[in-house]
């Protein structure tokens, strides 16, 4: 099995020459990667490789001069643009509420509910190992432009753990932020499958905003980890982008601008450091299981205007994403089961029932055997007991819905 990290490098770029090229590649890939998105657009999102590159090849190198292995690279990139979108479309189907009967109903989307063709913005270019760029033995980048190879010293601290012969380098991407260079790195590691034979913890996971994170293990230890501070500052941005956007001046959006990248990156390395200790935690031979939220509305009407909208744009998917990677380079697995009933089943009797759930208190109070306890605990509990089934060979556990144990 095959893990996959991200190995980010800031550059030290020798003079403004190189500044100069890479601006005006990044410009060019980024012209580039519009005008096949508008292609993709206009061609029923036709994504297959061989036959855009059959039409546009051609046009890629002779309207913005790009290397023969530059114009297969933007090809690829607004590929899995689109591939992307329609998975995050897929996720997040539309909602909408019947004004007559008040429910909730959800429609699947595609890519056909594009009004318009997915835009490049953000200067940036993919660039591939060997071809584009390479790292030398005396320790430089050598990366690619329109006006030939440049040098360039790395900034990263730990990179030289990535040569020990255990990893593999493929696409780099060459971006900016602000004046500094970065080039994000892919690193492919080979890493032992995980063997369910060998499992000394089954970790369920229950993921929130009141708690980040609310884990069950198999000796029914609970831990919790408070995300209170996260939704104090979580509520300060908030306001300042609805003063920002109330403006509506030039240098509001600019403010909003560096605002949403900000919070993304304090966002991200939040659920670094959570991944991060939850990975240590149990350590090696640990089987953690979340709930797979695909589809899953965060509607909550019974919360504040706030907190519904924190709730909605929290990144609990890239929790997972990291908490996957991490779990693989120590001998560990990450799986999703399903949501279903995981906050409304008493784990005593087995009795799921919906009103047992007091979300003003955060305690679930069972009606049949009368069992008391904090509904983030409760959903972890039973995220956990999906996990033992998973490990005892049901590869797709489910709660079922009982009335009455």
């Amino acid at each position: 099995m095959e893990t996959q990290v991200t190995v980010k490098v800031k550059l030290n770029l020798a003079n403004a020459d190189i500044a100069s090229s890479f601006t005006n590649m990044m410009e060019q890939y980024r012209l580039a990667c519009n005008y096949v998105s508008e292609y993709i657009f206009n061609h029923d999102f036709d994504m297959k490789q061989s036959r855009l590159n059959k039409a546009l090849y051609t046009n890629l190198r002779s309207l913005f001069m790009l290397k023969s292995q530059m114009a297969q690279s933007v090809i690829r990139t607004v590929i899995a643009r689109y591939k992307t979108v329609k998975t995050q479309m897929k996720r997040n189907p539309y909602k909408y509420q019947d004004v007559n009967t008040g429910e909730w109903y959800r429609e699947i989307r595609d890519l056909t509910w594009l009004q318009k063709p997915i835009a490049f913005n953000r200067p940036q270019v993919d660039l591939q190992r060997n071809r584009d760029w390479s790292y030398l033995s005396s320790g430089q980048l050598s990366i690619n432009t329109l006006d030939g190879r440049v040098k360039v010293n790395p900034i990263c601290h730990g990179f030289d753990q990535y040569f020990d012969g255990t990893w593999s380098f493929g696409l780099a991407k060459l971006l900016k932020t602000g004046s500094k260079w970065y080039l994000h790195i892919s690193a492919t590691k080979t890493v032992a499958n995980f063997d369910n034979q060998t499992v000394k913890h089954v970790v369920g996971i229950d993921r929130g905003l009141r708690f980040l994170a609310t884990t069950y293990d198999e000796q029914g230890q609970t831990a919790f980890f408070d995300g209170k501070a996260v939704m104090r500052k979580r509520a300060k941005y908030q306001k300042l982008r609805a003063k920002l956007q109330a403006k509506g001046t030039k240098s509001a959006k600019r403010r909003l601008k560096k605002l949403s990248g900000r919070e993304n990156r304090w966002m991200t390395d939040v659920n670094h450091q959570l991944s991060k200790t939850l990975a240590q935690k149990f350590g090696s031979n640990t089987l953690f299981v979340l709930e797979d939220l695909t589809g899953i509305s965060f509607e909550r009407t019974d919360l504040p205007k706030a907190l519904r909208d924190q709730n909605k744009s929290w990144a609990f998917y890239q929790l997972a994403q990291f908490l996957t990677y991490k779990a693989h380079l120590n001998n560990s697995e990450v799986i999703e089961v399903s949501a279903q009933y995981t906050s409304q089943r008493c784990p005593k009797c087995g009795t799921t029932k919906k009103s047992n759930r007091n979300h003003d208190l955060h305690e679930y109070h069972c009606s049949n055997c009368g069992y008391r306890s904090n509904d983030d605990r409760l959903g972890a509990m039973n995220i956990q007991l999906l996990g033992t089934q998973y490990i005892s060979g049901q590869e797709q556990p489910k709660l079922e819905l009982t009335t009455n144990a």
